[in-house]
């Protein structure tokens, strides 16, 4: 269920890889648009590790925001990961119901194959309707060689299932598909 309400800052899911190091620039890009998110009264939700977790981390706190870190108990929580809170999660199901199920929007950032399987489990879960539908936005440019050849070669569950995804290049983009 969603976390909004009328007193609460909405919540954003943040899906994305561990392994972008801070010098990459798409780094510095993610905490800038954490930081935008952060101001314009969205808090977080990550995995809570590095690369961009750890980018929009540090962004969504320094725009005034709360971040949440779903890690999982088999792995260390990394230092200086910019959480306000973290919640271990006994197994990755445990922690992927965390991060799909409570939050009001999701942000699906640079990534691998874990980064994928966030996209593709969020996705599927609101085109059959199991979640009630809120934004999906893959951002950057690394998901545009994909998204074409998913639209034309997957048997997709339900005809509007791709109409749920935004496609956003920037954070002006990103703020407004979440407005």
């Amino acid at each position: 269920m969603p976390s909004s309400s009328s007193n609460k800052r909405r919540r954003i899911t943040a899906f994305g890889s561990s392994r972008l190091p801070e010098s990459d620039p798409r780094f510095a890009d993610v905490e800038a648009l954490g930081k935008r998110l952060g101001e314009a009264g969205w808090d977080g939700v990550t995995g809570g590790h590095q690369g961009m977790m750890a980018a929009i981390c540090r962004g969504i706190r320094s725009g005034g925001g709360h971040v949440r870190g779903i890690t999982l108990e088999r792995f260390p929580t990394p230092p200086d990961n910019h959480l306000s809170e973290e919640v271990r999660a006994h197994n990755f199901f445990d922690r992927m119901q965390v991060l799909i199920e409570q939050t009001d929007a999701y942000l699906i950032l640079p990534g691998g194959l874990g980064t994928l399987a966030e996209l593709a489990m969020s996705w599927d879960l609101q085109a059959i309707g199991v979640l009630e539908k809120r934004p999906l936005i893959v951002y950057g440019d690394s998901w545009t060689p994909l998204l074409q050849p998913l639209r034309e070669s997957l048997i997709w569950s339900v005809d509007e299932a791709f109409a749920l995804l935004r496609h956003c290049r920037n954070a002006d983009e990103v703020l407004a598909a979440l407005a």
